[in-house]
């Protein structure tokens, strides 16, 4: 029989990551140097152990809004290309260690021009710091250019999409404070992205519920739900009886809409109680097009083989499970057709078998 995957094991798999902020994904000791290079004198500590410690504890609030107000830190430090193009850099080799072999990493272009820096200016740098990053580290990274949802600058930013997008820009995304900020504020950037054929997922159902996904998907048109942990609403479970699905989560399953949850995330930001309940359990076993991520890697003190290993844990998770989840968040990538489909069948399946059996045991 198959023995359940180790933390050590499910490192050498070969994974995928669709949802990964670059200014949640930080080394504590590169924002201290960041910090003292820049003059930004407002970290709470400049020992990094201490601000990694810190930025964990602040996160576990249980509140969106809150989680987000650490990100000020991150932010502050990250307004030169030098200072981009090394977070990008560090973030492709962080990636890589894990075992990462795709990932889709987003930030707001527009949290970047506090010194200076034009949009472009700051694109350019990201990619710089990813391409040399997955040369150097044997990863591959598309990026997601991200408009805040609270500002009315998306159809830039959503431009930016279309103008990088054969550079390393993938797509496009919206993300920040749900309630008050819905994503039809955005339709005309959705509407062009649409004309131009350009993917693009939307930060919906995490701290607010069905509204707001039923907004993304059918006013919207999202291609995937950053989140959308909320669709758990529209899920009635009664015991001893067969789920019943509502129309609209009838709809994400039925359209294949990828969710792009974050199991330790969702936990601070309070969509989930815990690992044990949080609804990527039931979504699994109803086969939706669950895939699995990281948010912040810094905020939730984290990383894509850790937050396997926690399904592993609470939901007795084993190989198939982990396959399962890496070939979904590869066939719901904004990579070209071909690409998907040499890694799902050059690498990921590969991998995963020869850890499978690696890891099985003879029946006595």
């Amino acid at each position: 029989m198959d023995e359940r995957p180790t933390l050590e094991d499910i490192r050498r798999a070969p994974k995928v990551l669709l949802h990964d902020h670059l200014d949640g994904g930080l080394r504590p000791a590169t924002i201290v140097e960041l910090a003292r290079e820049s003059g930004y004198d407002g970290l709470p500590t400049t020992d990094p152990d201490s601000l990694g410690t810190w930025f964990a504890e602040m996160s576990n609030s249980g509140s969106l809004e809150r989680y987000l107000e650490t990100f000020s830190h991150t932010v502050g430090v990250m307004q030169t290309r030098e200072a981009l193009a090394r977070v990008a850099y560090e973030a492709a080799e962080d990636l890589a260690r894990d075992g990462v072999v795709y990932a889709e990493v987003r930030y707001a272009p527009e949290l970047h021009t506090r010194e200076g820096l034009t949009l472009e200016q700051v694109v350019e740098a990201v990619l710089e710091g990813f391409e040399k990053g997955g040369r150097d580290h044997g990863v591959k990274v598309g990026t997601l250019v991200t408009a805040m949802r609270h500002q009315a600058r998306s159809m830039e930013i959503a431009e930016l999409a279309v103008r990088y997008r054969d550079a390393g820009v993938v797509g496009f995304d919206i993300a920040g404070a749900e309630a008050g900020y819905p994503p039809t504020r955005h339709l005309d950037a959705f509407e062009y992205l649409q004309r131009e054929n350009a993917h693009f997922t939307i930060h919906a159902g995490e701290a607010f519920g069905l509204p707001s996904i039923w907004q993304a998907i059918q006013w919207c048109g999202a291609d995937r739900l950053g989140h959308g942990v909320r669709i758990i609403d529209d899920i009635a479970v009664a015991d001893g009886q067969k789920p019943k699905l509502g129309r609209l989560a009838a709809y994400v399953r039925d359209k294949r809409i990828p969710l792009e949850m974050c199991p330790t995330s969702n936990i601070q930001t309070g969509a989930a109680k815990s690992i044990a309940e949080h609804p990527i359990g039931l979504l699994r076993s109803l086969n939706f097009r669950v895939t699995v991520n990281t948010d912040n890697r810094l905020m939730s003190g984290t990383s894509l083989s850790e937050e396997f290993h926690k399904l592993v844990e609470a939901f007795g998770y084993g190989w198939d499970d982990l396959r399962w989840f890496t070939v979904n968040a590869m066939k719901s990538s904004f990579l070209d057709f071909s690409e998907r489909l040499e890694l799902i069948n050059g690498v990921i399946k590969p991998g995963f078998e020869q850890l499978k059996w690696r890891g099985s045991r003879p029946v006595a």
